[in-house]
């Protein structure tokens, strides 16, 4: 056995670390020497096992479990994959050891050596040259070790570092995510003089007020020599030394292992104070003197002012309460899993901030650090979460003393690696575990440690979200319905700002009701936003030819959400596991190649910094809804679209507005008296380059409509043939390859099947309904079809009546659906083309896909798009592509022929390759077969989205109920 696993069993939790130095603010990254890159492996089926005596080869950083090992990930959500009781692990515990020779630098001499290993899941056993060295168990912290005793200098030492998967801190580890092992940030090795800085902390106030404290420690306990010295220059000047070293004495006489302290302290004029919108940042440099002034060590940070307070029920920054339109995030990627590059972190940022996000929370554990230099730089709010959920076991271990050091131990590491970083504005103390005396001990920790900044944990809310008493100084439910934190915002029993950790579950054709979510938010003091869950949909690259992660070089990933060919989105299931959790690993709102989903168009309009208020005859008033920054680092265009087809441009000159206030300003047209229905977008654009969007980048378009519609009435046919229909009561058409029929099913999205809609559906037979014609009655040119749809829970009568009308056919349709069919997916017709026609231009809301209660970011105006692009390739196949609001459209070939439909009014139309029983039946993209033509759905209802795959179902408002539905088309040949 392992030594080290005899001085520290990965089975007793009140034992989290041996050897491991403590954690610091002292950023060592640059002046290191990096051991990333290609080390020696072999994979061991449990830690007892023997080394053997063969090698294969592991990147690192990087998991395994990505590496073309047996061991393959596995995805669960609330289980543990295995069944042991806390603090036990399996037999079966994967063990990978990682080796490589390393070549200490000549000039290290005299100096202290230090392995930083940036984090490995679960342990880290660490041995240099055969010597045991430490271990640690933080799957998300960077641990450190002194090799000074066991290293020399000019010469080649060979590091050994062993991660075992599986121990009691895997309990605490139980996040919503796929299960990996393997060493996931960067490793490196550094040197110091004995004597060093060994952690710095900043604070700097709004009021421009900065205080600098540095600790100083000797590796080798020898006690501070005098006249050494702190010194620390901001943006190049120096700053005042305020005092020299403290020296304690607790016996009353010297001891080996005494403290150095420094204060400095300085109020820095006219300060430019940092927040998301305005991220100010100066360049902090501190060194340790020695007495003839030569540096010794050097530590350098980023420093932003700023304040964060709770005041009654408001959360404030910088004294302005603020909204937080938030998101949880995960360190994800399709090919590395939880290794994630520094450009693919800052590609991940920059995503949010365009399309309107202001916050990140670090679910479930602290973040790589790159990501806190990128939201400090960038302009993010950040929810800094340790590592802590213990889903399958919460309630037994919130109150376990065995696991109180874990709990303490995971919460104060990360409070001292980023507690110098102003993006930080709430510490979290974990996810889903329950609520118990190990939190309330970690609070306190932070409370003491460092009381400029509030501390939030969702667990506590189980006592009530105005309890004062608990270990969260906000109310930071999940998924609570809207209305609930309405209500409670307006009881008068609110004591907290209230902003929700996890809200608008973003799994498939998801987050329904989230501009209703924003109006109430806005509209009700006390509520300050939330998180929605989540950013990634995280899809594992996989090969379909071998079912294995498809690896670091991967196959190029597409950026249209589509996984390349030979290759598909892998979520829980795909990798061979029996127990998984499927697809709900899939609930991001980007696709796993980052391509945005849907809902971030919809996000950044109910985000937008800018927004028209209304619309009077005098003009447009425009609103600045930001917290501190006013509009001149925009600039903007107006746009009219006229129902008739035309385009109106004009430049726009934004007001100067501070933020909060309103203007009126000038209609930029004069609008048309004839072109029917017309709608005003203000484009809003970035006037210069900014850190995280090129010059020209859209940040929004708000619209207004100046006139409705006045829908025409298609007038007869003067003469020709009646309407073709077959005595099946069929359209017979040459456009058409299948005629329109009553549709009341859709393939079902993750919240329908997960919310349990689907399964009523199915019982009620709406998936299979039975047509039989009861009539087909012709007079003159008209036809008339009534046709019964059965059901296992009832009959739908459905009536067509097809008319010839100038150039096409008219269609006037209606549906009754009994009383049993209260909530049905869809009310409408489908039909399919022939082959061929592969353009679909239409003016209605768009460009991308909308439904009835997600449409707010889906401006109208007149758009086209090939049919192929209309689908959105959600990673379980299910209903897509719909677009909200359409009025007309037309499906055109390459030589300009096709079909025109002409609607009732503005209605739910889909065009995609796809039948709703093909996207049912399959699990992935590979295999569905794109039909040859369109099919096309006309819907005078359909149902909202919601998101009660994980929260609530969609509004009232937005079910499709039964009775009577009626709507009406005109189709026409190009």
């Amino acid at each position: 056995m392992d030594p080290l696993l005899a001085l520290l069993p990965w089975e007793a939790p009140e034992v989290t670390s041996w050897g491991r130095l403590p954690m610091h603010a002292v950023d060592r990254r640059r002046d290191s020497v990096s051991l990333d890159g290609e080390w020696r492996f072999q994979l061991l089926p449990a830690p007892e096992a023997a080394v053997r005596g063969t090698w294969s080869a592991a990147y690192v950083p990087g998991v395994w479990t990505m590496q073309d090992t047996d061991d393959l990930p596995q995805y669960t959500n609330v289980r543990m994959p295995y069944a042991e009781f806390p603090p036990r692990s399996p037999t079966h515990n994967p063990t990978g050891v990682h080796e490589r020779a390393v070549d200490i630098p000549a000039d290290w001499s005299g100096r202290r050596v230090v392995l930083q290993v940036g984090a490995a899941e679960s342990v880290l056993l660490v041995h240099v040259d055969g010597h045991p060295v430490g271990i640690s168990k933080d799957s998300h912290l960077a641990a450190e070790f002194d090799l000074s005793g066991v290293v020399r200098a000019g010469e080649r030492s060979v590091v050994r570092l062993t991660v075992v998967k599986w121990s009691d801190a895997t309990h605490i580890e139980d996040q919503d995510q796929w299960w990996h092992g393997g060493i996931t940030r960067s490793v490196l090795l550094y040197a110091t003089d004995p004597l060093h800085l060994a952690d710095v902390t900043v604070r700097a106030g709004f009021d421009g007020a900065l205080q600098v404290e540095c600790r100083v420690r000797d590796a080798g306990g020898a006690a501070l020599p005098d006249g050494w010295f702190v010194g620390a220059e901001l943006d190049g000047q120096p700053l005042p030394q305020d005092e020299e070293f403290d020296r304690a004495d607790a016996e009353g006489e010297r001891i080996s292992d005494f403290l150095g302290e420094a204060r400095i302290s300085a109020a820095v004029p006219e300060v430019r104070t940092w927040t998301a919108e305005t991220p100010e940042l100066y360049d902090l440099t501190v060194r340790l003197h020695r007495a003839d002034g030569t540096v010794a060590d050097v530590s350098r940070h980023r420093v932003g002012f700023r304040d964060v307070e709770i005041v009654g029920r408001d959360l404030l920054v910088n004294g302005e309460r603020v909204v937080i339109r938030g998101v949880n995030r995960h360190d994800f990627h399709p090919l590395t899993g939880r290794t994630v590059s520094y450009d693919d972190m800052r590609a991940d940022l920059v995503l949010l901030k365009q399309f309107g996000f202001n916050a990140v929370r670090t679910s479930h554990y602290p973040n790589d650090p790159a990501l806190y230099d990128l939201a400090d730089e960038l302009g993010l709010y950040v929810v800094d979460e340790a590592d802590i959920e213990s889903h399958d076991h919460a309630h037994e271990i919130a109150d376990d003393p065995r696991y109180l050091n874990a709990f303490v131990d995971q919460v104060s590491r990360m409070v001292l690696r980023d507690k110098n970083h102003p993006s930080v504005i709430i510490w979290s103390l974990g996810n889903e575990s329950d609520y118990g005396a190990n939190h309330d001990a970690a609070a306190g920790w932070v409370r003491r440690h460092d009381p400029t900044r509030p501390l939030q944990y969702e667990g506590a809310a189980k006592c009530g979200w105005a309890d004062p008493d608990v270990a969260s100084d906000i109310a930071c439910p999940m998924y609570a319905p809207i209305e609930d934190c309405v209500a409670h915002a307006r009881s008068g029993e609110q004591t907290k700002p209230l902003i929700q950790c996890e809200y608008s579950h973003a799994m498939g054709n998801s987050n329904g009701t989230l501009a209703d979510h924003w109006a109430a938010i806005e509209s009700t003091p006390g509520l300050q936003g939330g998180f929605i869950w989540e950013f990634w949909d995280h899809g594992i690259l996989q090969r379909v030819s071998d079912g294995r992660p498809a690896g670091r070089a991967g196959a190029g990933l597409h950026d249209n959400g589509v996984a390349a060919p030979g290759h598909r989105w892998a979520y829980g299931g795909d990798f061979g596991e029996t127990l998984h959790d499927g697809a709900f690993i899939a609930d991001g709102v980007v696709f796993p190649d980052r391509t945005p989903k849907p809902v971030m168009y919809e996000h950044r309009e109910l985000a937008a910094p800018v927004r028209i208020r209304c619309y009077r005859h005098e003009g447009i008033v425009l609103a600045n809804h930001q917290h501190f920054r006013g509009l001149n680092w925009l600039a903007a265009g107006w746009e009219l679209s006229l129902a008739d087809g035309r385009v109106l441009t004009a430049p726009a000159e934004l007001p100067d507005l501070r933020p909060g206030e309103t203007a009126a300003v000038p209609l930029p047209f004069a609008l048309p008296r004839d072109g029917g229905e017309a709608w005003l977008t203000l484009r809003v654009t970035t006037a210069e380059d900014e850190p995280w969007a090129p010059r020209g980048t859209e940040v929004c378009a708000p619209q207004v409509r100046l006139r409705a519609a006045v829908v025409p009435q298609p007038r007869p046919a003067a003469a020709g043939p009646p309407v073709a229909v077959d005595d099946d009561g069929l359209l017979t058409h040459p456009m058409l390859a299948a005629a329109p029929v009553l549709s009341l099913w859709r393939a079902p999205t993750d919240n329908d099947e997960l919310g349990g809609v689907a399964r009523r559906w199915r019982t009620w037979g709406l998936d299979a309904l039975v047509r039989k014609v009861v009539s087909v009655r012709r007079e003159g040119g008209t036809v008339t079809v009534l046709a019964e749809y059965a059901g296992t829970a009832g009959v739908v009568r459905h009536r067509q009546e097809f008319f010839p009308v100038e150039g096409g056919i008219r269609v006037a349709e209606s549906a009754e659906l009994p009383a049993g069919f209260d909530d049905v997916a869809r009310v409408g017709s489908v039909f399919e083309t022939v082959p061929g026609l592969d353009l679909l231009e239409w003016f209605g809301q768009g460009p991308w896909e909308s439904y009835p209660d997600r449409s707010a970011g889906a401006p109208v105006g007149h758009h086209a798009l090939p049919v192929d692009e209309l689908f959105t390739p959600y990673l379980r196949p299910q209903e897509s592509g719909g677009r909200h609001g359409v009025r007309r459209f037309t499906l055109s070939a390459a030589d300009a022929t096709g079909l025109a439909v002409e609607l009732d009014e503005p209605r739910q139309v889909s065009v995609t390759r796809y039948r709703a029983e093909d996207l049912t039946s399959a699990a992935h993209h590979d295999e569905l077969m794109p039909r040859p033509g369109c099919v096309v759905h006309l819907d005078a209802a359909h149902r909202g989205l919601g998101t009660a795959s994980c929260g609530p179902d969609t509004a009232t408002s937005y079910l499709v109920p039964a009775g009577v539905h009626r709507w009406s088309w005109t189709l026409r040949v190009l």
